[in-house]
């Protein structure tokens, strides 16, 4: 028989996982600069709860949205109940040497990318596991054999077309309807600790009590003060248009074969109102 699990053992275990895990260090083989050698990647993370049952799921099968590719939490797990969202705010270490940077990747930000993404993708699976352990099945889609992303239109014959850079399972969109946050311009999630960080989620049979949505529309937390286009350096991002994910590919490209690491930037996500918290209007 199942043991009950509260949200507070999910804390607990996530926590142990992941802020608090040795793991969650640059280290020596890790560091682009030995300055940024035993600073920590993540800060404490933010855990919301989504039901199954949230009519949103379907909604971003539609045209116009993700499309009919996308998978709602019960065609990855027919029997889940709840969907974990997990937010891993970057250290003020980590966003302080991105920030001193105005055209390149910081130290610590390269240091961390490929490394602190590994760590939350980790993260996912082993909550999925122990979850599973405990008596409730449960899986973590954006590491399933079955996750798929598409990156030009027509290129999978099986996928429909119209759709491109989108992948069947999406961590943002799952952040949204748990409640961690909305949309911004740059097309991240503004969470009540800003914008710089990694999320992963959880599909699982356990019943949770879902967290409140704090705001109805996808953009609700965004002020729209066009900071993050004004920041980005390819100009990937338009006040109009939004992101042009092509340009911004292109970029995080150029940026891996120049530092050799990991293919990142994040000038959308520093020196802006929604880095670290929701921003007001004036």
């Amino acid at each position: 028989m199942a043991r009950p699990i509260t949200r507070e053992d999910l804390q607990e275990f996530i926590s142990l996982h992941f802020d608090r895990s040795e793991e969650n260090y640059v280290t020596a083989e890790t560091a682009v600069d030995p300055s940024d050698i035993g600073t920590p990647m993540y800060a404490s993370p933010l855990i919301r709860i989504g039901s199954t049952d949230d009519a949103l799921w379907e909604e971003f099968k539609k045209p116009g949205a993700i499309g009919s590719f996308y998978r709602a939490p019960k065609d990855w797990l027919p029997e889940a109940k709840s969907v974990i969202s997990v937010f891993g705010p970057w250290s003020d270490h980590v966003v302080e040497s991105n920030a001193h940077e105005k055209t390149y990747p910081g130290s610590a930000w390269i240091s961390s990318y490929a490394a602190g993404g590994a760590l939350i993708k980790r993260l996912s699976v082993q909550l999925a596991d122990w979850l599973t352990e405990q008596g409730y099945p449960s899986i973590a889609p954006a590491m399933s054999k079955d996750f798929r992303f598409v990156y030009e239109d027509g290129s999978q014959p099986d996928v429909p077309a119209g759709i491109s850079y989108a992948s069947n399972w999406s961590e943002r969109h799952a952040a949204f309807v748990c409640g961690q946050g909305t949309f911004g311009l740059s097309r991240g999630i503004i969470t009540e600790r800003g914008m710089a960080g990694r999320f992963c989620s959880v599909v699982t049979s356990l019943e949770l009590e879902p967290d409140e949505r704090h705001y109805e529309g996808l953009y609700d937390y965004c002020i729209f003060c066009g900071k993050c286009a004004k920041n980005c350096p390819p100009q990937a991002i338009d006040m109009e248009r939004g992101k042009d994910h092509p340009s911004c590919d292109a970029w995080l490209t150029e940026m891996k074969a120049r530092n050799g690491v990991a293919g990142c930037c994040g000038k959308c996500q520093v020196n802006v109102p929604c880095s670290r918290k929701i921003p007001r209007a004036k």
